[in-house]
């Protein structure tokens, strides 16, 4: 995908919406020169009904450690998409195992889940799947941020429009759908054993934005130290990031309420502690 010299700004001299759009991450290499990566590694492995996301920790652990150093050493400039559960320590776990710059390791996160999301806020609303713009971000999984406050459908932002109209709504009905999305995998593996076509299909769409370039935006796990007061230690939880041929390409500027804030850095600091038992 070529960018015209004006692309990202308002004409000569004017505003650059790049910078103004989205923000780096914190140990991030710079774009790379060739044109020619044809090469992202997707690492998974599961099947086990009744087994929570951070049971499966110290066994996928012991994996990792035999996989992402050779891996990275035969393969330097590869890209990692990590979708083992839980998926956010893992990352991290590839991150530090591999050495990469942060914006080439990258989580599934809660992509499967936004668009769990996006669906079931459509049936609500009796609209297209398609016109519904809505996030899950945070940990994929139970403590998981639904972020009601950026919700539009065709353009419209959904809660400030019904509080402009003094038109009323229950937040548990909105939390219900939330943790609807959160059930939904559960549910899947109650009845099938284990989830496979969904991932299968999100992750493939994760990495055709990495191998096209086509700059779109996921809400992926990404090392989001410094970002809405997450601070502490080194954590991955999913923000809605850009990605191309370079990885984690930026992260957009979404405006958070302070308590969807509070639960992110909620998140960050469960997952920090889980993280401070790992041997590494």
């Amino acid at each position: 995908m070529k960018k015209s010299e004006s692309s990202s700004s308002f004409g000569p001299g004017g505003l650059d919406l790049t910078k103004a759009f989205f923000k780096p991450i914190h140990h991030s290499a710079p774009p790379s020169p060739t044109k020619r990566h044809t090469k992202v590694s997707v690492i998974g492995a599961g099947n086990i009904p009744g087994e929570s996301r951070l049971n499966l920790i110290q066994r996928n652990l012991v994996m990792f450690k035999d996989i992402i150093p050779p891996l990275a050493k035969y393969a330097p400039d590869c890209i990692l998409l990590i979708v083992s559960n839980p998926v956010d320590v893992l990352t991290y776990v590839a991150w530090k195992l591999s050495k990469f710059p942060a914006n080439r390791v990258i989580g599934s996160g809660t992509n499967l889940d936004s668009s769990r999301f996006r669906f079931l806020l459509a049936d609500h609303l009796d609209v297209n799947a398609q016109d519904v713009q809505a996030y899950i971000v945070g940990e994929h999984g139970d403590s998981s941020v639904a972020l009601w406050s950026s919700i539009s459908v065709g353009g419209v932002p959904v809660l400030s429009y019904l509080e402009r109209q003094k038109i009323t709504y229950e937040m548990d009905t909105l939390e219900n759908i939330r943790k609807e999305v959160v059930g939904s995998a559960y549910e899947v593996i109650s009845l099938k054993g284990y989830t496979s076509w969904a991932i299968g299909y999100s992750a493939a769409n994760l990495a055709r934005s990495i191998l096209r370039d086509q700059r779109k935006i996921h809400p992926v796990s990404i090392l989001c130290k410094g970002m809405y007061g997450i601070n502490g230690g080194d954590v991955f939880l999913s923000l809605p990031a850009q990605l191309g041929r370079s990885g984690v390409l930026g992260v957009t500027n979404i405006e958070l309420t302070e308590f969807e804030a509070q639960q992110l850095r909620d998140a960050a600091k469960t997952i920090l502690e889980v993280q401070s038992h790992l041997d590494l």
